[in-house]
């Protein structure tokens, strides 16, 4: 590029720039600056400049690919974060060119040996239809020139994060056409900070103006850091109609005076006589101090989710929480939710249903319900939430230590002690005794042939000489671990299929100690981490670590615990229907599940001798699996969720009778690895899931397991037939579907028989 004049431009000049080459952030504030409010002085790194930088690092065609590998619109959160976090990884490792660079910091160099903040301001960003407050980026306490620049890709980078991604179609967002300018601005350090709006943003129409404060910088309340005071006034004369005091400690004064209030009210107001338009404002310090930081138009209200039931990206946004938000959450979850769910399966495990009268089974229905309910509910309010722990860490991580691989954080987790884990090791406790005792194995693969009972099994096994702990252990095994559902179904009522699971698991090699390396793997990474934010940041990088793994270990346990849930209320429904068919009152085939529970619960309250009758609707049926799924692709992609490069035959799992088709050395193939179904993973070769994300399941033990895994490609049992040859390699997210042409990269012959 031979000139850099248009790149770098002067806040003080962007009030006649247009909006398409400064944004609309700073050609507002350059405005404002150009007749003398008080806003602080900057640049902006224009359009131009970020267009340089990805025609010089070929990143328009990298965001592309990325935006590539599924519809947007058929992406769940997780995946949405993965994109934006591989994105955010590209940006932060292309290299600025030299001359951009040069450009910036010689800029920035006339606002003097401050700290910096870096802002977004993409064209479009700030419409009063389209306003998009807190999408993208803004860094502060920003000093020297590596960190600059850094700052200025992040801000670029945060074009693409998944909150903007959810608003792709309203932003427009094209990797042909979007771009994103860079302000830049000395840091505003006041002692009070916070956002006025000239009128009501949820009522426009009532006459009055919201002003909220927060001790310190604006960025807090921004991010939802602290709660803030809020003031409700009178849009003409500025009195207070209404006052809230944010949670603070007790004896701090007010954050603003009356005379405070009223010079903010009158700056508000004078603010929207010279923009035309009622602004929402951002603004730090008092009185004579007062600084504007920000002015746009007010955002009219979305219509609340009732009216669009299938608009979800409110609450998606809602799951990006502030450190604070997060470690209040992290208490609640780990010190209360946690403790009180698992205590909660045991009871309910533990109580007689076969013993109790028709009226107490129906209040045990009616309470299993509302439990399931109440936690469903929990799940979606906290669980799903405290997953922010893990995907903070893979932010901080990266931008601290510029890994090659932008999941190389997920090694910083994968020890975690959590329950699917604890499950596996006892399933292995099990096959190492048959696999060193070959003669009780030999006689236990006859009995496992049996479609027997869990009742049934165990009798068998206690008159088998030398199994008696193979027995104890595999009734620990399906009346704690397996005391969970599965597509309709009580696992803890398998128990030969457990066995034959234990019996394959034997036919192999025992595991190695994998477990030590990924221990000593996650000791050098801390170290790394620890030693790229350096000492200063020591404490803070050491509370994101904690809470991620802890964040990671609750996510996946929250499921199992919620599933025992699920599978009492389901042993509950079984009584019922014994009880009610004993009785004559139930015929036909009706098979439980957790729709009947509130059904049965009334027919057992009737207490009449009426046949009971239950809708169809309510009844589970089992669907079995098409024999012709449909034709297969010969190449697949998707995204990549654990590195590696396998082959075998597809197993597709649809339901519960699949998982007794599941062989050693099949690649895993299904829409998406439940909790309840992670144990078939340590047989597999490869992992293949329709659901995409970094913090599902599948990809959770598939990397703990160094199995390859590919997830987020959409239909995918429709698409590969069961015993499909396939080919899966984790790294570039490609599955091969039949002959593999890279199958030299196996280290092995590409004879018909291992392809």
């Amino acid at each position: 590029m031979g000139s850099t004049g248009r790149c770098v431009i002067p806040l003080s000049e962007c009030a006649t720039a247009g909006e398409e080459l400064v944004g609309g952030k700073a050609r507002t504030l350059g405005g404002l600056l150009r007749y003398g409010w008080r806003v602080p002085p900057g640049v902006v790194v224009s359009t131009q400049a970020y267009d340089h930088f990805l025609r010089e690092g070929d990143l328009e065609r990298r965001v592309r690919m990325e935006l590539g590998r599924k519809r947007l619109e058929g992406m769940r959160w997780e995946e949405l974060w993965d994109a934006a976090l591989r994105l955010r990884h590209t940006f932060l490792a292309a290299e600025m060119p030299d001359d951009l660079a040069d450009a910036i910091t010689t800029s920035v160099a006339d606002l003097g040996d401050v700290d910096l903040v870096v802002r977004s301001s993409a064209p479009g960003e700030d419409g009063g239809e389209t306003s998009f407050a807190g999408l993208h980026e803004s860094i502060v306490g920003v000093r020297g020139r590596a960190a600059l620049l850094d700052a200025v890709r992040t801000v670029w980078s945060s074009l693409w994060s998944d909150a903007a991604l959810l608003y792709r179609r309203e932003l427009g967002l094209d990797p042909a056409r979007s771009s994103m300018a860079v302000l830049i601005q000395p840091l505003v350090t006041e002692d009070t900070s916070g956002v006025a709006f000239a009128r009501d943003p949820r009522e426009a129409n009532r006459p009055v103006m919201m002003i909220e404060a927060v001790p310190g910088l604006c960025k807090q309340l921004v991010d939802g850091a602290v709660d803030p005071d809020r003031w409700v006034v009178d849009r003409d004369t500025g009195q207070v109609v209404e006052h809230r005091r944010g949670e603070r400690p007790e004896g701090q004064g007010p954050l603003l005076t009356a005379d405070e209030l009223a010079v903010l009210h009158r700056t508000v107001r004078d603010l929207e006589d010279h923009l035309g338009w009622p602004p929402d404002t951002e603004w730090t310090g008092r009185g004579d101090a007062l600084t504007v930081l920000q002015a746009r138009p007010i955002t009219r209200p979305r219509p609340p989710a009732s009216a669009e039931s299938d608009d979800r990206r409110p609450w998606y946004l809602a799951l990006r929480l502030g450190a604070d938000r997060l470690r209040r959450l992290c208490r609640r979850v780990s010190e209360e939710l946690i403790p009180e769910l698992a205590a909660l399966g045991v009871s309910l495990a533990a109580e007689p249903l076969d013993d109790i009268d028709d009226d107490a089974l129906a209040n045990a229905l009616r309470h299993r319900h509302d439990l399931l309910e109440r936690w469903q509910r929990v799940y979606a309010e906290d669980f799903i939430p405290f997953a922010h722990g893990v995907r903070r860490l893979g932010v901080y991580y990266n931008d601290a230590v510029r890994p090659d691989d932008p999941y190389e954080f997920v090694a910083l987790l994968s020890s975690e002690d959590r329950l699917a884990r604890r499950r596996n090791d006892e399933l292995q406790v099990l096959a190492t005794m048959l696999r060193d005792d070959p003669k009780l194995r030999t006689t236990v693969v006859r009995v496992a042939n049996d479609d027997l009972d869990r009742a049934a099994l165990l009798e068998v096994l206690a008159a088998i000489p030398g199994a008696d702990a193979l027995r104890r252990g595999l009734d620990q095994l399906t009346h704690d671990d397996f005391d969970i559902t599965y597509d309709g179904r009580r696992l803890a009522d398998q128990a030969t299929t457990l066995l034959g699971l234990v019996i394959q698991m034997a036919a192999m090699p025992p595991p190695g100690g994998d477990r030590d390396v990924g221990r000593a793997v996650a000791r050098e990474l801390e170290r790394k981490l620890r030693e790229a934010v350096g000492p200063d940041r020591d404490l803070e990088a050491e509370e994101v670590l904690a809470t991620a793994r802890l964040s990671w270990r609750l996510r996946d346990d929250d499921n199992l615990l919620i599933g025992r849930l699920e599978s009492q209320l389901l042993r509950a429904v079984q009584v019922a229907i014994a009880r009610l068919r004993a009785n004559g009152r139930l015929g036909g085939d009706r098979s439980p599940s957790l729709e009947l529970a509130l059904p049965l619960a009334d027919a057992l309250k009737a207490g009449s001798d009426q046949p009971v009758s239950l809708a169809p609707h309510q009844i589970r049926e089992a669907q079995p699996a098409p024999t012709e799924p449909g034709v297969s692709a010969r190449q697949l992609t998707g995204q990549p969720g654990a590195p590696g490069l396998a082959s075998g035959p597809a197993c597709c799992i649809r339901n519960a009778a699949d998982l007794n088709r599941f062989r050693a050395g099949d690649v895993l193939v299904c829409n998406a690895i439940e909790p309840s179904m992670t144990h078939l993973v340590p047989l597999a070769n490869a992992v293949v899931e329709g659901r995409g994300g970094m913090l599902i399941h599948g990809v959770i033990i598939a990397r703990e397991l160094g199995l390859p895994c590919v997830n987020g490609i959409p239909g995918i049992l429709d698409r590969v037939r069961d015993r499909d040859r396939l080919t899966v390699d984790g790294f570039l997210g490609i599955v091969a579907v039949g002959r593999a042409d890279f199958a030299l990269e196996l280290g092995a012959p590409p004879d018909e028989e291992a392809l």
